[in-house]
């Protein structure tokens, strides 16, 4: 198998070298990055290229990663389609309407298993067990759900490249998309209406640290490319806190909030169906399922998993390279989620920021017919 990679940040080289080691046979032929801060992950030996194309022509790869900020994902997912090979991208796959419409037109043409995605929370065994058991909580009635994040990592938001829309595509799709995608999957749907609200308030010039200790906290988190010193002066625009309504296909709602600036993080969901619920939080590493009549389906606690493991989106960047091998390898033929369930949950949450901004509920509807107009999920 060998591989190529657009960009060589940390997230590329991390899930890169997580693959290396399950696939002895992978060989990384070849980078394109003009910053290859991390190019050590893969190894030093790599070869470099000073474009796409040429490194498309000249390194044949079976597989490329689009490792690329968001806004040229678009870009580098065609060129690898162009040439015919497989390709990987990390979410969020694009980051307007129009281009995942593009896409979609694309899809169309070369087939949708060209293209594997990174919504690694699919792949995670809290996602595992709640699929188990989907079926004996009945249908899907409301659901409520978070994602809460510590200030180090909201200040790395807020100094990266991340922090401008404009490469980002918006907080709500850069982050949240994983959240948005699980909840698809849960109701087995997508969205029809949504509202939202939210902007910024904790990472602004008054609440900017007064002590060394506050001040390195801001900046545990390195950024490389296009960053900025301080997170509270930044001119970035995306938002650090949003709350968001939902009503899905089947009648089902949920309310999700997320906050870049909670010092006890978790990241928690709560699913009610007709028959039973089931709670849970990736972050505090727990998964309970409870019928109508107060018996326990599943109960399964997290914590223990190796550490090694668990310290990558709590397990699931392994277990999503661990299912990509297989799939890479023949050994399977259908993997947690591809690339349509990406563009939806990516269309979902631009339309989350689209009502933020406006202030007025979006009706999905249109939408949907015209993404499903190029016939993506037959």
């Amino acid at each position: 198998m060998r591989i190529a990679t657009i960009g060589i940040g940390l997230r590329a080289g991390h899930v890169l070298s997580i693959l290396k080691d399950a696939m002895p046979e992978a060989e990384f032929v070849g980078f394109y990055d003009p910053q290859a801060t991390y190019i050590h992950m893969i190894g030093e030996d790599t070869p470099r290229y000073d474009s796409v194309d040429a490194m498309l022509d000249g390194a044949k790869p079976d597989l490329l990663f689009v490792g690329s900020p968001n806004a040229y994902h678009l870009e580098h997912i065609k060129a690898g389609l162009a040439a015919g090979v497989r390709i990987f991208t990390e979410k969020p796959v694009v980051t307007t309407r129009e281009e995942t419409m593009e896409l979609a037109a694309l899809l169309a043409e070369h087939g949708t298993d060209r293209v594997m995605v990174g919504l690694v929370l699919r792949y995670s065994q809290h996602m595992v067990d709640l699929r188990a058991v989907l079926d004996q909580l009945g249908p899907i009635v409301s659901l409520e759900a978070n994602e809460h994040i510590g200030p180090y990592h909201g200040a790395f938001f807020m100094r990266d490249w991340r922090r401008m829309v404009r490469w980002s595509g918006g907080f709500m799709l850069e982050k949240c998309c994983h959240d948005i995608d699980i909840y698809n999957m849960v109701t087995r749907s997508r969205p029809v209406e949504v509202a939202s609200f939210g902007g910024r308030k904790s990472f602004v010039p008054e609440h900017a640290p007064t002590s060394n200790a506050e001040n390195e906290i801001m900046h545990r988190k390195t950024s490389v490319w296009e960053s900025v010193d301080d997170p509270f002066h930044s001119d970035g625009d995306i938002i650090d806190y949003q709350t968001a309504i939902l009503r899905y296909e089947t009648g089902a709602s949920l309310a999700f909030h997320t906050n870049l600036n909670v010092p006890d993080e978790h990241r928690r969901f709560c699913v009610m169906g007709a028959l039973g619920m089931a709670e849970g939080d990736f972050v505090r590493g727990y998964l309970k399922a409870t019928a109508r009549d107060g018996s326990i389906i599943a109960d399964h606690d997290y914590t223990g998993m190796d550490g090694a493991r668990a310290s990558a989106h709590y397990g699931a960047d392994h277990m999503m390279v661990d299912d990509i091998v297989a799939f890479l390898r023949d050994e399977t033929d259908t993997l947690p989620v591809g690339v349509v369930d990406a563009l939806e949950a990516g269309l979902a949450a631009m339309a989350l920021d689209e009502a933020r901004i406006s202030g007025q509920k979006v009706d999905l509807s249109a939408t949907w017919a015209a993404f499903d107009a190029y016939g993506l999920r037959q």
